[in-house]
């Protein structure tokens, strides 16, 4: 059977292709939890009378949980075994996913938006896994194949929320979330090895050790830096795409909103990609591009949003900067410190879900005030920024590859 890895590397385990499907789907599958909420937004209002604003706290309240998550769960990857959290994690958000369907008002709506987000970060325990299984010649490619699956997971999730809610409501997309995660947590049981930890470190000294990481590898501190900025501008357009179909001259409701995502094939196809470009060439340049075509997707959301086609366009462009970006720096820190990439990972994507829950606040409050050029403008904004951060001249290291 082919695979990316020797026993050696992956400390007596392969990473065959079949593994590797299996890791890839799964990642999208779980991550899928977060972005159910976004194409259903108008309808949960329409339930609850809630306003714009308390929408745009409740697509936050995801995000923030994740950051939340990744803080909390994702640095234990380091120090027990993966499997074992992974299959709980999981058992503990179809818990949560329930809970969230038979909410009676937006408050608690928000407790377990925030509670599903916390426990849906599981992704970031499996693409560590896969880095660590693959050989050095592959990492980038690895983690390109996962993250694509990823990806799609983010996609299909919006298709799958706007279509389903439309059909059925918007709880019953969280009752067959909850059932996805149960049959998710049984195949991982028997399909991922067991994986030893890679640190002796005591769980305290774990978590102390995060604030080392950051103070000393400066491409970490730039790459987390860039992430939030992307995510920013990435989650304020996918928060407010809604509102913004419902509008003159579209009238849409969820169904096209969440099928809009899957426009963003186009981004999900560029992952492995991305993943090969960073193993052959600088991944500091890649994302430096991928930035740009973000910055070129708002500059066409600004001026063209009234035009269908220019939606298209956007967001096909949004979709390939973000995750050509998001590629290129998750390959470019786990070759920093291969015995913390689950640390690692935690730092990047903390910055990564903080960026993110900024933009779905701020994005949802810009479209309340100033339409759809609020939206626009934070996002150019923030990709702006994020293009600045790779282009500023640095040092020459062998870390900031």
């Amino acid at each position: 059977m082919n695979t990316y890895t020797s026993s050696a590397a992956s400390g007596g385990q392969a990473l065959s292709r079949r593994l590797l499907l299996v890791m890839a789907i799964a990642s999208g599958a779980a991550v899928a939890n977060l972005y159910y909420v976004q194409p259903l937004l108008a309808e949960i209002g329409q339930t609850f009378h809630a306003s714009t604003h308390a929408l745009g706290i409740l697509s936050m309240l995801t995000q923030v949980g994740y950051a939340c998550g990744l803080l909390f769960f994702v640095p234990l990857g380091d120090r027990f075994e993966q499997r074992r959290l992974i299959v709980i994690l999981l058992i503990l958000v179809s818990i949560l996913l329930a809970a969230m369907a038979t909410s009676v008002s937006m408050l608690w709506l928000w407790i377990f938006a925030f509670l599903v987000g916390l426990t849906t970060v599981v992704p970031q325990i499996i693409i560590p896994l896969a880095a660590n299984m693959a050989d050095e010649t592959n990492r980038g490619k690895v983690v390109g194949v996962v993250m694509s699956g990823l990806l799609i997971g983010v996609l299909l999730a919006r298709a799958f929320a706007g279509l389903l809610g439309s059909e059925l409501g918007w709880r019953s997309v969280f009752e067959i979330a909850a059932i996805f995660m149960i049959a998710l947590a049984l195949l991982l049981y028997f399909m991922l090895p067991v994986s030893p930890p890679k640190s002796k470190l005591q769980a305290r000294d774990i978590f102390l050790s995060l604030w080392q990481l950051i103070r000393t590898l400066p491409t970490l501190r730039e790459a987390a830096l860039m992430g939030g900025l992307l995510f920013a501008a990435f989650s304020a357009f996918w928060t407010t795409l809604v509102f913004r179909l419902s509008t003159s001259p579209y009238h849409y409701g969820a169904e096209v909103a969440g099928f809009f995502g899957l426009l963003g094939v186009a981004g999900a196809s560029i992952a492995p990609v991305a993943g090969r470009l960073a193993d052959r060439m600088p991944a500091r340049r890649v994302a430096f591009l991928g930035a740009l075509c973000t910055l070129l997707s708002f500059l066409v959301f600004a001026g063209l949003s009234a035009h269908l086609w220019g939606l298209i366009l956007g967001v096909i462009l949004l979709d390939l900067g973000v995750q050509a970006a998001q590629i290129s720096n998750q390959a470019r820190i786990y070759s920093l410190r291969p015995d913390a990439r689950n640390r690692l990972n935690t730092v990047y994507m903390t910055s990564y879900f903080i960026g993110g829950a900024l933009g779905s606040a701020i994005g949802a409050d810009m479209y309340a005030h100033f339409h759809w050029l609020g939206v626009a403008s934070v996002g150019f904004v923030c990709s702006f920024a994020a293009a600045l951060a790779a282009a500023r001249p640095v040092k020459r290291m062998v870390s900031q590859k």
